[in-house]
């Protein structure tokens, strides 16, 4: 049946994402890598600009372990042994020696009994939320979590949803007790880094707050982190905000595609809820897993970060990510504070944000405006994100294209 009656409707949709600022529009194409040199860090190719490099600080592999020597030779290495792609689902052939073992480290990784690997982080909040919430749960949710946990909480259906101011934990604790006599169990869930702005959730708060209350729901408080910007980028050891705040939440969310340089997503928590999780959630059960060859090269990444190597390249990132917003406040612009290498450029403005976007790309600098329903309208930013494979010299070219905006 032909769609033309449908086409028009959605050709106007678009235009009005256009005329409003929302409109992503055709996605950059990269071609190829030019490598390190001079003093400087990689640089990127992008189809329509021949051989000009850009330099790239939009991209959530905050370690570069997307292009580490031993990384690779893993993936190589094992796509040899495992092939190409796991063939099904687990729970009908069966499972692959390194989807295990990778299970088993980042269990070991973060301290808890055991763990679970999902397709992506996005479809691990979409498959852990709904198994964990009942007809009779309340749900509090931080109003900038992810959209990953909004659909995740949308798809659960619980009794009451609640969302709570942006790091108000006094309204988390008002909203807590407004529910104990109404609701068996509560559910707290927040970002550990939010990926918009780069600061974190009080954690260690979090908890504190709703073990007071956990005696007071019958079926107890759980509290569920998606931390999938802050693990391996954040903290001392890269173990991200539990290692910042030094508190460990019940269910912790994590990605192998930023920091870890890979692709999919994981759960860590105790033993039981992980059973559990096998048997009741559909985003495991009907969805392939990565590849054994990605969490071959995965399990290699884990381990390069659980190292001295791996201290040494979140020393750089940190030093490198303080040079970055420190520049900025130099220029007299404006940022959230914070420690995490997502920097943001509050402009507050879609066009000039718009505008700036183009004048960066104009430098051979690739960043990511975002503009309302993104953000919220006067929260306009450019996000940067620093990697350890950005060198002094990358974060001055960059911060001298910001400088060049200013006066032109």
């Amino acid at each position: 049946m032909p769609i033309e009656k449908l086409t028009p409707l959605l050709k106007e949709k678009l235009g009005e994402f256009d005329a409003s600022g929302r409109l992503k529009g055709a996605e950059s194409i990269t071609t190829g890598i030019v490598e390190p040199t001079a003093g400087k860090g990689p640089r990127f190719l992008i189809e329509g600009h021949g051989t000009r490099p850009f330099l790239r600080m939009n991209s959530n592999s905050y370690l570069g372990l997307s292009f580490a020597t031993r990384v690779l030779e893993a993936e190589e290495e094992a796509v040899r042994r495992y092939g190409v792609g796991p063939g099904a689902v687990r729970f009908i052939s069966g499972t692959w020696a390194p989807h295990v073992k990778l299970e088993k480290r980042l269990a070991a990784f973060h301290g808890r009994e055991a763990a679970m690997l999902f397709s992506s982080a996005y479809a691990t909040v979409m498959g852990v939320l709904p198994p964990l919430i009942s007809d009779q749960t309340l749900v509090l949710s931080d109003e900038l979590n992810h959209n990953s946990i909004i659909n995740a909480i949308a798809l659960a259906r619980p009794t009451e949803k609640r969302v709570y101011k942006h790091l108000d934990y006094h309204e988390l604790t008002r909203q807590l007790g407004a529910f104990t006599n109404k609701c068996r169990r509560a559910v707290v869930v927040t970002d550990g880094v939010f990926s918009m702005r780069g600061d974190h959730a009080r954690l260690d708060e979090i908890m504190r707050i709703c073990k007071q209350f956990h005696p007071l729901y019958a079926e107890g408080v759980i509290v569920i982190a998606d931390d999938s910007h802050g693990v391996g980028a954040f903290g001392e050891t890269g173990r991200g905000t539990e290692e910042v705040v030094g508190a460990q939440v019940d269910v912790l969310i994590g990605t192998l595609g930023k920091a870890f340089g890979v692709n999919g997503g994981y759960v860590t928590t105790s033993q039981p809820v992980i059973d559990y999780l096998r048997e009741t959630s559909p985003f495991y059960i009907y969805s392939n897993p990565i590849t054994p060859s990605e969490a071959e090269a995965a399990r290699t990444a884990v381990d390069r970060v659980d190292s001295a190597e791996g201290r040494g390249l979140l020393a750089h990132l940190r030093a490198m990510t303080d040079r970055f917003r420190e520049g900025l406040r130099a220029q007299g612009l404006e940022t959230v504070e914070g420690e995490h290498p997502v920097v943001p450029l509050l402009v507050r403005d879609t066009k000039r944000t718009i505008a700036l976007v183009k004048h960066l790309r104009d430098n051979a600098i690739l960043a990511t405006g975002l503009a309302f329903p993104v953000v919220p309208k006067g929260e306009e930013e450019i996000r940067f994100q620093i990697s350890a494979d950005h060198s002094t010299a990358d974060i001055d070219e960059a911060l001298a294209a910001l400088a060049s905006f200013a006066t032109s």
